[in-house]
């Protein structure tokens, strides 16, 4: 099937740019579901999923997870089949998230309504007769939004064995290539030090985590090519834009 990442679009309608108000952004008296502001299924033909993950009214049953303001990237653990995806807050609020079906990232209830939580999970979001499920951010960046964008599991030993299977992802306000190794379950990212909190408040505890930097002009995309190598795509003018190709120190 076809997954496809679409942001709340905000700017769409003139009159409704500031605060556009639907079901899918957690307004339990908003307009309905209208196709923004999820992850949406579709076959190779472009028709629903059966009868859909939160329910058979189109554009609903189109929808395989909700509550997201904007995404650039997502993909498929090649170990599990998990879809993971990378998300935007306006300033800060950046997240890496465990997508599984019916997800709830919480926008816009979690962004604006801070402490709104019984038991860690936010009052007044919309499920969907129960079908739709919360869950928390694997990582939140609560610092200075760094505007992730690619998300990649590389599923080959190129670089080494150490990092077969592992997750990579990128941002275009830094420039920097993160590396995640997961747990056992492959459910969670594994965070140690500073990280450990799931929360980072600075720069300095991305250092761990940074496997390359300096690319120019921010990172775009991430590809696994046929030969098993990582391409990282960086730059977003023509002056700017290149494809590096990642290979092991060994080699």
């Amino acid at each position: 099937n076809v997954y496809i990442p679409i942001g709340n679009l905000e700017n769409v309608n003139a009159e409704e740019a500031a605060f556009p108000v639907t079901q899918t952004q957690n307004f339990k008296n908003g307009k309905k579901p209208d196709g923004s502001g999820g992850i949406l299924r579709v076959t190779q033909d472009g028709e629903p999923v059966d009868d859909g993950i939160l329910g058979n009214e189109y554009p609903l049953n189109l929808y395989y997870a909700y509550g997201i303001r904007n995404s650039y990237g997502i993909d498929f653990d090649p170990v599990t089949g998990n879809l993971w995806d990378t998300e935007n807050g306006p300033d800060f609020g950046d997240e890496i998230n465990l997508v599984e079906p019916g997800f709830n990232s919480g926008y816009r209830k979690v962004r604006y309504d801070f402490g709104n939580l019984t038991d860690g999970i936010p009052k007044g979001l919309v499920d969907f007769g129960g079908k739709g499920k919360y869950s928390a951010p694997e990582l939140t960046w609560d610092d200075r939004g760094v505007g992730l964008t690619a998300l990649k599991f590389l599923n080959s030993s190129t670089l080494g064995e150490e990092y077969t299977n592992d997750m990579f992802v990128g941002d275009v306000h830094n420039g920097n290539l993160y590396h995640f190794d997961l747990d056992e379950n492959r459910s969670q990212i594994i965070l140690d030090g500073p990280l450990a909190d799931k929360v980072v408040n600075s720069k300095e505890e991305l250092d761990s985590v940074i496997l390359g930097q300096g690319f120019i002009g921010g990172i775009t995309d991430l590809e696994v090519g046929e030969d098993g190598y990582l391409y990282v795509v960086s730059g977003i003018s023509t002056d700017q834009g290149k494809v590096y190709r990642l290979v092991s120190s060994n080699n």
